[in-house]
C-alpha cells in the first residue's frame, strides 16, 4: 500500500490550527452556559437538561457530517467545507446567545438561551468531527498520536485563553463585572462571546487556507490494495466504548455542577443574580482554564509517554490521576486550593482527548474515516445523555442538593474509566 508522506510539526499544526477557535467556544460555553442559564432563570435541578443539548446534536449531526464528508469532494475540498460552514453558524450563536433578554419579546430568554445553546452545539459539531478525521486521511500511522496530542495542545490554549477571558476583562481592563439589570448577564461575559466568535471563524480560515486534502481518489487506490471489509466495528472501538462512558460522565457532571458547587461551598450562595454568585463563575472560569492549560502541555509529553507505556496504560494513569482530583474537591479549604484540584483533571482531559483517537485511528478503513469518527462521538455523546437525565434527580433526591457530590460522582466514575483502559488491546505500530 503506497504509505502517505509524514508531515512537519508546523504542517499539522496548520491543519489542526482551527480546533483552537473550536475550543475557544467551547470553553466559552463550559464556563458560562450555567450561570448564563440560571440567570435567565432555570432552576438548578433542572441545569443538566439544557446541557442535554450538547450530546443529543453531537449524537445525531456528527455522525451523518462523517458519512457526507467521506463521500464529498468540492474545490474547497473533502472536510473543509464542513468545518468552515460550522464555524459561521457558532459565530453567530455565540454572538446572539448572551443577548438573549434583549431578543425575547415572546419567548422567556431562559428558552431562548437554551435554543440558542442548541444552535451552537450543533454549529460546533459540525466543525468538529472533520477535524478528526483530518488528522487520520492526512498522517501516517505512526503519526496519529502526534497528530492528535497537537489537536490537544491547540484545544488547550484556545481553552485557557477562552476559559479566562471574563476574568481577565473584568479584572485587568476594568469591563463591568455586574448586570445592569435583573435577568442580564454582565459585559465582561457579552464581550468574551463576541471576541470568541472572531477567534472562532478567524482560526478555521486558517486551516483552510493552509491546507490541502489528499483527493478520494487517492485515498480509495490505498483502500484498493487492501482487503475488502464490510461495514463492522473494529474489536478495539467496542472496548473504547466503556473507557468514554465513564469518562465523559465524569466530564458531564463537572462541567454542569462545578459553578453551583463552588459559589455554594467557597462563596456562600445560591442566587444566580448575586454578585458573589457571579464572582464564583469568573473563578470556575480561571479554573477551567487552569485544567485546559496543563492538558495542553501534557499533549506535547503524551507521544513520549505513550511510546514507552503504550496508550492503554498511560490513558488509565491520566484518568486515575483525574478521578482523585475530582474527589479532592471533598476536601479543599479554600477555593484558590482547586488550581491542584485542576491540575490532576488537566492531565485526564488532555489523554482523553488524545488517547482513544490514537487507539482507533489505525483501525479505521480509510475511505469511511469520517463515519466511523462520527460514530464513535456516541461514546461521548450517550454518557452525557445519561448523566443530563438522571444527575438533576440524583442531586435532589439522594444528596440533598450538594452539587459538590456531583462532583465526587464524577470521580468515582472516571476510576472506573481507568480500570476499563486496561482491558483494550492494541494495535502494534
Amino acid at each position: 500500500m503506497a504509505k502517505r508522506p509524514r508531515l512537519s510539526f508546523w504542517q499539522i499544526w496548520n491543519m489542526s490550527f482551527g480546533f483552537l477557535g473550536i475550543q475557544f467556544g467551547f470553553a466559552l460555553q463550559n464556563g458560562n452556559a450555567s450561570r448564563i442559564l440560571l440567570t435567565f432563570g432555570a432552576d438548578v435541578h433542572h441545569l443538566s437538561w439544557f446541557w442535554l443539548v450538547a450530546p443529543i446534536t453531537g449524537m445525531i449531526i456528527q455522525p451523518i457530517i462523517g458519512y457526507m464528508s467521506d463521500h464529498t469532494w468540492n474545490w474547497l475540498g473533502r472536510r473543509r467545507p464542513y468545518f468552515l460552514t460550522g464555524a459561521i453558524l457558532t459565530s453567530i450563536a455565540l454572538i446572539l446567545m448572551p443577548n438573549a433578554p434583549h431578543l425575547a419579546t415572546f419567548i422567556a430568554p431562559m428558552f431562548i438561551g437554551g435554543g440558542l445553546l442548541m444552535i451552537m452545539d450543533a454549529s460546533i459539531n459540525i466543525s468538529m468531527e472533520p477535524f478528526r478525521a483530518l488528522v487520520a486521511d492526512k498522517l501516517p500511522e505512526e503519526q496519529h498520536t502526534l497528530g492528535f496530542s497537537v489537536q490537544t495542545l491547540l484545544i488547550g490554549i484556545g481553552a485557557v485563553v477562552g476559559s479566562w477571558l471574563p476574568y481577565i476583562l473584568g479584572n485587568w481592563f476594568g469591563v463591568a463585572k455586574e448586570a445592569s439589570g435583573h435577568g442580564l448577564v454582565p459585559p465582561n461575559v457579552i464581550l468574551s462571546f463576541y471576541f470568541g466568535a472572531f477567534v472562532l471563524l478567524s482560526s478555521i480560515i486558517w486551516t483552510v487556507v493552509t491546507t490541502n486534502e489528499y483527493p478520494p481518489d487517492q485515498l480509495n487506490m490505498e483502500v484498493a490494495e487492501e482487503k475488502p471489509s464490510k461495514f463492522f466495528i473494529p474489536p478495539i472501538m467496542l472496548k473504547l466504548l466503556l473507557v468514554q462512558f465513564f469518562s465523559w460522565f465524569a466530564l458531564f457532571s463537572m462541567w454542569v455542577y462545578t459553578t453551583p458547587a463552588v459559589a455554594l461551598n467557597f462563596y456562600g450562595t445560591t442566587d444566580p443574580n448575586s454578585d458573589a454568585f457571579q464572582e464564583a463563575g469568573n473563578w470556575v472560569g480561571i479554573l477551567f482554564g487552569v485544567y485546559n492549560g496543563v492538558s495542553a502541555i501534557i499533549a506535547l509529553l503524551l507521544p513520549w509517554v505513550a511510546k514507552r507505556l503504550s496508550k492503554k496504560i498511560a490513558h488509565s494513569i491520566a484518568l486515575t490521576i483525574g478521578g482523585l482530583s475530582l474527589l479532592s474537591f471533598l476536601i479543599m479549604p479554600s477555593h484558590e486550593m482547586l488550581i491542584i484540584s485542576m491540575i490532576g483533571i488537566g492531565i485526564a482531559w488532555g489523554s482523553i482527548l488524545a488517547m482513544p483517537y490514537a487507539m482507533l485511528a489505525s483501525s479505521i478503513p480509510p475511505k469511511k474515516m469520517g463515519i466511523y469518527m462520527g460514530l464513535f462521538n456516541m461514546s461521548i455523546t450517550i454518557p452525557q445523555i445519561i448523566s443530563g437525565v438522571f444527575s438533576g434527580l440524583i442531586l435532589k433526591y439522594f444528596f440533598h442538593d450538594n452539587p459538590v457530590l456531583c462532583i465526587v460522582m464524577a470521580g468515582l466514575s472516571m476510576f472506573c474509566g481507568a480500570i476499563s483502559a486496561l482491558f483494550i488491546h492494541e494495535k502494534q505500530v
